[in-house]
C-alpha cells in the first residue's frame, strides 16, 4: 500500500522506493512507455507522457539514474574529478561546471581525487560504474590504460588544464606559455633581471607547463631563472619560498608563482620576513585571479583564467549528440593579464 505521500508500504512497515512498474500500473501504460516519459528526445505521446507524469507525482516517483545506466539509457551523470578542491580556483570552477551542468539537466558527482595516479585511476573507475555519460577530469595525471578504458566503455573523457594530448579524449587548456612570456615581459619591462620561480611539488601538467614555458623564455634572453618547487600548492609552500629563495645574497628581484595562493604566501613571506618592499624591491606575479589577489593586502598581478569560458564548453561537449564530438580537437584558452600593483612599472626606480 501506499502512505499519504505515495511511499510504498513493505509487509514489515518500512519504506521502499516507488518503482517504474507501479508507475506504469497507475498509469495503464507499459513499463517501457514510463522510462521513454523520462528520456530526452524518445518517442511517446503527450497524452500519454501526461498521465505517466501525473502518476509519477501521485505516487512521488523518481527516476533512478544508476539503473538507467546500467539498462544502456543516458543516465545524466557527469563525473568531476577533482584534486585540491579546497583551493579556491578548484572550487570555484568546480561551482561553475556543477550550477550549469545543473541547468541543463545533468547529475554532476564530484570524486576527489589526490595528485597520485593511483588515486585519480580508482577515481575515474568509480566514475564508469556509475555508468557516467562524461567525466570532466579538471587536474592530475590519469594513466593511458585507465583513459582506454573509459573511451572504450563508451564515456566522453574531457580533460581540464592538461598540457599533453592524450587520444580518444577531449582537451580544453589555458594557454600557459603565452602567460609565462607575458609575465616575463612584464619583469623585464620593470628592470628585473634576477628571476625566480615558485612551484610546489603536485606536478601537475598546467604547473609545469607554466614553469618550464617561463625558463624557456627567460632563457631567449640570456638569464637564468632559480626554481623552488616544495610541498603543496598553497600559501605556506609560497611563505616556505621566500624564506628559501630570499635568505641569501643573491635574492632575485622578480618571481613567478605558478598560482595565486603561492604568491600571496611569498609576498608575505618577503615582507614579514626580510622586510623587502613589493614592488620597489621584488616584483611578484601569480597565476589564477582568487579573490585574494584582489585584497588590499595583495594587490596581485596575476592571469585570469577564462572560467565562463571553458565551462560553456564544457557544457556544450557533455550535451552533444553522440557521434558529434571531435576527440581529435583541443580547444586552446588565453587567460587575461590583470595588472595590479605587485609590478613595477616600466623602467621605474626602485
Amino acid at each position: 500500500m501506499f502512505n499519504a505521500v505515495g511511499i510504498m508500504m513493505d509487509q514489515s512497515g518500512g519504506k521502499s522506493f516507488v518503482n517504474a512498474k507501479q508507475v506504469a500500473e497507475l498509469a495503464g501504460v507499459s513499463r517501457s512507455a514510463v522510462s521513454r516519459a523520462f528520456t530526452p528526445g524518445a518517442s511517446i505521446s503527450e497524452e500519454k507522457r501526461r498521465r505517466i507524469v501525473m502518476a509519477a507525482e501521485q505516487l512521488g516517483y523518481h527516476v533512478n539514474h544508476l539503473a538507467r545506466g546500467l539498462m544502456g539509457v543516458p543516465s545524466g551523470i557527469v563525473c568531476i574529478v577533482v584534486s585540491e578542491l579546497d583551493t579556491p580556483y578548484q572550487s570555484r570552477l568546480v561551482r561553475r561546471l556543477v550550477e550549469q551542468l545543473q541547468a541543463e539537466g545533468r547529475i554532476a558527482v564530484v570524486l576527489a581525487a589526490s595528485v597520485a595516479a593511483s588515486s585519480l585511476q580508482a577515481a575515474l573507475t568509480r566514475a564508469l560504474n556509475y555508468r557516467a555519460e562524461a567525466t570532466v577530469v579538471l587536474s592530475g595525471s590519469p594513466s593511458q590504460s585507465i583513459v582506454r578504458t573509459c573511451v572504450e566503455s563508451g564515456q566522453r573523457l574531457l580533460l581540464i588544464n592538461r598540457d599533453d594530448r592524450m587520444e580518444g579524449t577531449y582537451n580544453l587548456r589555458t594557454d600557459n606559455e603565452m602567460a609565462a612570456r607575458t609575465a616575463l615581459h612584464a619583469f623585464l619591462r620593470a628592470g628585473c633581471r634576477r628571476l625566480a620561480v615558485v612551484t610546489s611539488q603536485a606536478r601537475t601538467p598546467s604547473l609545469v607547463a607554466r614553469e618550464e614555458a617561463f625558463r624557456a623564455a627567460a632563457d631567449g634572453e640570456g638569464l637564468d631563472v632559480r626554481v623552488w618547487a616544495q610541498g603543496p600548492t598553497g600559501y605556506a609552500s609560497g611563505l616556505a619560498g621566500a624564506k628559501a629563495l630570499l635568505a641569501g645574497r643573491d635574492r632575485p628581484d622578480a618571481v613567478f608563482c605558478v598560482t595565486d595562493l603561492l604568491a600571496c604566501g611569498f609576498m608575505d613571506g618577503a615582507r614579514q620576513s626580510f622586510g623587502l618592499r613589493v614592488p620597489q624591491e621584488i616584483c611578484v606575479i601569480g597565476f589564477d585571479d582568487i579573490d585574494q589577489a584582489e585584497w588590499e593586502a595583495y594587490r596581485l598581478t596575476t592571469f585570469r583564467p577564462p572560467l565562463d569560458e571553458m565551462v560553456r564548453q564544457v557544457v556544450d561537449l557533455v550535451v552533444m549528440p553522440n557521434g558529434s564530438l571531435d576527440v581529435s580537437r583541443e580547444s586552446l584558452l588565453e587567460p587575461t593579464f590583470v595588472w595590479r600593483s605587485s609590478v613595477r612599472p616600466a623602467h621605474a626606480e626602485a
